[in-house]
């Protein structure tokens, strides 16, 4: 599965049509914001479009989770269906556009963020589409960006639409992008970019000149081999995401239980929970010293510590190792040889 995300028209549907060499059913391509839903498009034996409540009560689609976003997502939540030899092996998730300003949390009825959090965690390759003429990144984009925190192996960047900039602002643009996007991901390694213009019209040779048409070529080579190696590795990402929540559940157990452990057993029992929540961060540093447990498998304080207002305490369970020696044992023993059964079938 691969999701585009970017601000408007930075060309995700022309992408996906680029791609398909053909318009997939519901599609919507203009300058304006046109794409204003979540759309998946999936392999079908003919052209249809399957509106939201419907595909997340399929029990043979993998959409059910959806379901949790209520009735306000799955109305801006389509299934678009077409017989397509590429979509047998890949499925592509188009999105709306990002706007800026108060629009994108007060006038959009659902958790934006949420959702291509949870495509996000689902996706083998989430791509973020840039106009040249659109590289500020608004508040509400970062925030997206944010949301797919833990999955940065997954993110390509895409600079599209760069044969409509000169060889010179085409260089300068590129530094700028770079420039902005690491003010937004937290990562010490570059991310990789692909420069190029991925539509059905021919590149703009006055504009690219010689050398910007073997550039583009050689970058779409790359990200249609980036894309073609999705099938392949889709096994690999099954076992690497399984293992990500094996390990998210182990230190989450161990966190809960500590957080049981400091509450009193009588007395002050709401002003001692206030007190851990305030010092989470600090209970999590506990945690990781006392267990020996990698940092990076923590959690976002912020994010838990808004989860876990909403329960007592007191009334978390005790850690039974026993537990936790079965997640290890799982990790240690019983994946590797998963591995060894399950063959790629794409080798």
């Amino acid at each position: 599965m691969v999701m585009l995300l970017g601000q408007y028209s930075t060309g995700k549907t022309t992408f996906i049509k680029h791609l398909l060499k053909t318009s997939y059913p519901g599609a919507h391509i203009g300058p304006e914001p046109t794409t204003d839903r979540f759309v998946v498009i999936t392999s079908g034996p003919d052209e249809r479009c399957i509106p939201g409540n419907t595909i997340a009560v399929q029990a043979d689609m993998p959409y059910s989770g959806l379901s949790s976003f209520g009735t306000a997502f799955l109305s801006k939540f389509e299934c678009s269906q077409m017989p397509h030899p590429l979509l047998e092996h890949v499925t592509f998730v188009d999105t709306p556009g990002v706007l800026s300003g108060e629009k994108q949390r007060t006038q959009r009825s659902y958790d934006f963020t949420g959702v291509t959090s949870w495509f996000a965690a689902k996706c083998d390759l989430i791509l973020l589409l840039f106009d040249p003429h659109k590289l500020d990144i608004s508040d509400e984009f970062k925030r997206v960006i944010g949301s797919l925190r833990g999955h940065d192996d997954k993110i390509r960047i895409v600079l599209n639409k760069a044969d409509q900039v000169d060889a010179q602002q085409l260089m300068r643009v590129y530094g700028a992008l770079l420039w902005s996007l690491g003010k937004v991901l937290n990562t010490p390694e570059v991310m990789r970019v692909y420069i190029g213009s991925f539509n059905d019209k021919p590149i703009r040779e006055t504009a690219a000149g010689p050398l910007g048409m073997e550039l583009f070529q050689k970058e779409q080579d790359d990200l249609l081999s980036d894309l073609n190696d999705i099938p392949k590795k889709a096994c690999d990402r099954r076992i690497n995401e399984f293992v990500k929540r094996a390990r998210a559940a182990k230190v989450h157990a161990h966190i809960i239980s500590h957080l049981k452990k400091e509450m009193p057993a009588l007395m002050g029992k709401a002003k001692a929970q206030q007190k851990l929540l305030d010092g989470l961060d600090q209970q999590f540093a506990k945690v990781q010293k006392e267990l020996h447990l990698p940092p990076g498998d923590f959690p976002s304080v912020e994010e838990y510590r808004e989860l876990l207002s909403a329960y007592n305490f007191d009334r978390f369970e005790k850690l039974r190792p026993k537990m936790v020696q079965g997640v290890d044992d799982m990790l240690a023993y019983d994946i590797p040889d998963l591995l060894k059964k399950f063959r790629n079938p794409y080798d």
